[in-house]
């Protein structure tokens, strides 16, 4: 599954789920557009790492995927997007009668509006090309529901329904839109809250994880950066062209339940 000659963008990718796609994407063949809303120097080193271990040509953009005019320009500036993975995002829980305004506008406008901006930008791209892929990461709750997530969900329910709509507009061309909805993934921010779950519900780390934070994925096992990475590269092979409109669970059963 090559993806060598392609350029792939890749928004909230300097760590996380972001980091392993474009690892992957790297690996595959493309070249790789990382961003996240900070400018430091070990972001750019994230990319040049990438570079030299892979041999594609890899660097980091920076973009505040809150602001609409910032996720057009990260495109622009990139010059070039064959690729377009859509995975910035953050997350707050409360109930909905105490749920924070400004957090509302915030996951709202960085886990779905960005994604209406990114995608308006490319497809002028992916059209003059002749071949586009766009995969958005949404997330078993774009699917279904949590309690005390109502911004998370509504912004993933939002970016399926996206996801389709932009599929349907492309359905013609040599373009295609699916979305990838991953359960609980072990990423960073994820295995940090491990030692505090443990120490709330005095359990060891191995009960915690399937007791606790897994009690909803049916596998008792974490989804990883790099199997979400290699579903992406997948989406945007050859064998997937026919491929669009549709999510791609990768949650360890959840969905089916």
């Amino acid at each position: 599954m090559s993806l060598t000659g392609k350029t792939a963008i890749i928004t909230g990718s300097n760590s996380g789920i972001g980091l392993g796609v474009a690892w992957e994407m790297a690996r595959a063949g493309a070249d790789v557009v990382l961003n996240s809303f900070t400018d430091r120097e070990e972001d750019h080193e994230i990319a040049a790492a990438i570079a030299s271990e892979t041999g594609v040509t890899a660097r980091y953009i920076q973009a505040d995927m809150s602001k609409g005019d910032d996720c057009r320009a990260l495109i622009d500036k990139a010059g070039c997007c064959d690729i377009l993975i859509n995975n910035a995002g953050i997350q707050h829980v409360a109930p909905i009668d105490q749920f924070p305004v400004e957090k509302w506008d915030a996951i709202i406008a960085i886990n779905m509006n960005s994604v209406f901006h990114t995608m308006a930008a490319a497809l002028p791209m992916m059209r003059e090309a002749g071949w586009g892929r766009i995969v958005n990461i949404a997330s078993a709750h774009g699917l279904t529901a949590s309690p005390f997530k109502a911004a998370y969900v509504a912004a993933k329910h939002g970016v399926v329904g996206m996801t389709k709509t932009v599929a349907l507009e492309t359905a013609e061309q040599p373009i295609t839109c699916n979305a990838i909805c991953p359960g609980y993934v072990l990423t960073p921010l994820v295995e940090a809250q491990i030692p505090d779950t443990m120490e709330k519900y005095n359990m060891g780390r191995e009960e915690v994880i399937k007791k606790v934070m897994l009690e909803r994925q049916p596998s008792r096992e974490f989804a990883t950066v790099e199997q979400l990475g290699g579903t992406a590269v997948f989406l945007c092979s050859d064998a997937a062209a026919q491929i669009t409109g549709t999510t791609l669970s990768v949650d360890g059963g959840w969905t089916a339940l």
